[in-house]
């Protein structure tokens, strides 16, 4: 989950700045169609990589990542904006999406966070199914990723917001839009919660 480092000497920065100019984004793919019930290619991230090491054990909110509970997952932004919770229909576990990175922007693709590279390696590339419990906010993703528009990837992010939202006279997908102000509880999304779990509130990064 490459979200590009920061604190670096001047000409280590330089440096980086300089291949990140050149580094082409990922080839990009038409979005899912939104729906409660979707098909999704899964890849697995930690802490420890080295793009990874600058954040430590904190997202792209500002907050520590999480491995257990509801879990943490990298994604593109215009397609689960911040705050986006899912279930993974195969495992029973759930995620929010908290993260995203550069091999995900224009991607269909979710990173799911494990703690160890032993974990991460174990899950690989895996196509599961996965059930959208809520959709995140799409103004305060755009407002978050706004402050770091001179990354490329989110640039790309920042464009198919501003396209694909501003395009629809109506929000996206009634009445799963009207769910997306806050992060709520996963037994205010159904009766029985497979998981056990309570959701932490979204908030943007500090």
């Amino acid at each position: 989950m490459p979200r590009i480092a920061c604190r670096l000497t001047p000409l280590a920065l330089a440096l980086l700045l300089g291949a990140c100019a050149s580094r082409p984004l990922p080839k990009y793919e038409k979005p899912l169609a939104r729906a409660r019930i979707q098909q999704v290619r899964t890849t697995a991230y930690t802490h420890s990589e080295a793009d990874h090491i600058e954040y430590g054990r904190k997202n792209a909110l500002g907050m520590r990542l999480n491995d257990t509970g509801v879990r943490s997952a990298a994604a593109d932004w215009s397609r689960w904006p911040a705050g986006s919770v899912f279930l993974i229909v195969e495992t029973g576990e759930t995620y929010q999406v908290d993260d995203y990175g550069w091999a995900l922007s224009g991607t269909n693709t979710i990173d799911l966070y494990k703690p160890s590279r032993a974990a991460m390696n174990a899950w690989g590339v895996k196509r599961v199914t996965i059930e959208n419990i809520l959709w995140g906010d799409v103004d305060k993703s755009l407002a978050i990723l706004r402050g770091r528009s001179k990354y490329k990837h989110v640039r790309r992010m920042i464009d198919q917001i501003e396209d694909r939202y501003a395009a629809l006279k109506k929000p996206l997908d009634e009445p799963m839009a009207a769910q997306a102000v806050a992060v709520k509880p996963l037994a205010a999304a159904r009766s029985t919660p497979r998981s056990g779990v309570s959701l932490t509130p979204f908030q943007s990064a500090r």
